[in-house]
């Protein structure tokens, strides 16, 4: 197959972080000890995994960076916005996630991590009171100001390129309408300040897509998953990807329900419940904001076992997902599922499983992962959706004529497939 084209990662690569809270702050603290040497980047693929390239006697396998040319941890600058001053070092320290002496060894380079102010709208996260926010008259002139700034830590830092990703709490449930149809539309509704049509998180993806950098949806939120934005990245030639960083309970969905499908077991119920003591769990106890993660958390199991498609076994599926905001668990989320299925002769069973899982452990390698493969994205001169990257995410991004696919070993391949492609090796579907 000929090589694809795609540039060398050269120079620096300056990762802009939308939020700088417990997630952020693990991912950039373990990135920074990683390249130290320090830490081991457990739960990354494009760090540790090896990928079969090539069949029969031309079959190899390979790291990733070894298919691919993917950015050097050592050459990434990072920076960000929050709502609140604190710096990165502040920040690991105040999120309880890692241990004091995970974070000290790094403490100086954490503590050069200062937030830029951020774009906020207490309407569209009720529970937090921001602080260190941007002041202007229209949500245009807020996006004009995010631009500059990241116009501004390019140069201060002298970086080659850019990715901004969104780490950041959970919007309230926006539905799409017509100022979301079309850029132009988008565009006036800025510039007329149509505040409840247009979510802060859409200011940063404008001004991402508009200084020509990638832009990532870590929240399950309405964002950049619109026709707007859909043209306005193919206009700018500019990947993005989205939505909702696949962690705890909903990466268990997309593994188990893929075996009920793949033995033809049936299923008559999932309930899912998780208590969560984080920021996050803070504004998911806000009823619209649990909303937009409702119904990003309920899409998986509709959409990979198809009730149309097996009647008999998935016609009347009653899934119930529930968030419990829980302070003393902190960052340590439980999540509990019960799953009622059925088998031969339609003899019912049941499935239990109790996730006592590390939320911003399990979401910190994905955003290593989304920034370095959306930069290379950028560098093969993609552009639009990357639904490649729907292994990193609970409700893959896809356009109005597409279903999304949510089975993870689908997602997998997939993913190595691009991978293949774009270090000049041929697509295939044998089993590694």
């Amino acid at each position: 197959m000929e090589k694809v084209n795609v540039k060398p990662a050269t120079g620096k690569l300056g990762v802009l972080c939308v939020g700088l809270g417990a997630v952020t702050s693990t991912f950039m603290v373990g990135t920074l000890m990683v390249r130290k040497g320090l830490g081991q980047p457990v739960g990354s693929l494009t760090q540790l995994a090896t990928m079969r390239v090539g069949k029969g006697k031309d079959k190899q396998y390979k790291k990733i960076s070894e298919v691919v040319p993917l950015s050097n941890l050592n050459d990434i600058v990072f920076g960000g916005w929050d709502i609140f001053a604190e710096n990165a070092y502040e920040s690991a320290i105040h999120a309880e996630v890692l241990k004091e002496k995970d974070i000290n060894p790094v403490k100086d380079e954490l503590e050069a991590i200062k937030p830029m102010p951020a774009v906020f709208d207490q309407n569209f996260v009720k529970r937090l009171h921001g602080t260190h926010v941007k002041q202007g008259a229209s949500r245009w002139d807020l996006t004009e100001q995010l631009r500059a700034d990241i116009r501004n830590f390019k140069a201060a830092n002298n970086c080659e390129r850019i990715v901004v990703i969104w780490a950041a709490s959970t919007e309230i449930y926006l539905p799409l309408c017509d100022e979301h149809m079309s850029l132009a539309l988008l565009e006036k509704a800025m510039k007329e300040n149509k505040t409840e049509k247009v979510s802060p998180s859409m200011c940063y993806a404008y001004a991402a897509i508009a200084e020509g950098y990638p832009f990532i949806m870590g929240a399950p939120n309405l964002c950049v998953d619109t026709p707007a934005m859909w043209e306005f990245s193919k206009k700018m030639n500019v990947p993005i990807s989205g939505k909702d960083f696949k962690t705890g309970q909903t990466m268990m969905k997309t593994v188990l329900a893929p075996m009920l499908k793949t033995r033809m077991l049936g299923l008559r119920g999932w309930f899912s419940t998780n208590i969560l003591g984080n920021r996050d769990g803070e504004v998911l106890d806000d009823p619209d904001s649990f909303k937009t993660k409702e119904v990003s958390k309920l899409s998986v199991i509709e959409t990979i076992l198809d009730g149309k498609e097996h009647p008999e076994l998935y016609s009347d599926i009653f899934h119930k997902v529930r968030i419990n905001y829980y302070p003393p668990r902190n960052d340590d989320k439980e999540g509990w599922d019960n799953i009622d299925i059925f088998g031969w002769m339609g003899y019912p069973m049941q499935i239990k499983v109790d996730f006592l899982c590390k939320d911003s452990i399990l979401a910190a390698p994905l955003l290593l992962d989304l920034v370095l493969l959306s930069d290379l994205a950028a560098r093969a001169g993609r552009s639009g959706i990357q639904d490649w990257l729907s292994f990193y995410l609970k409700s893959p991004m896809h356009d109005f004529e597409h279903k999304p696919v949510h089975d993870l070993f689908q997602q997998f391949t997939i993913l190595k497939n691009n991978l293949r492609e774009m270090g000049g090796y041929d697509a295939d579907e044998c089993v590694d």
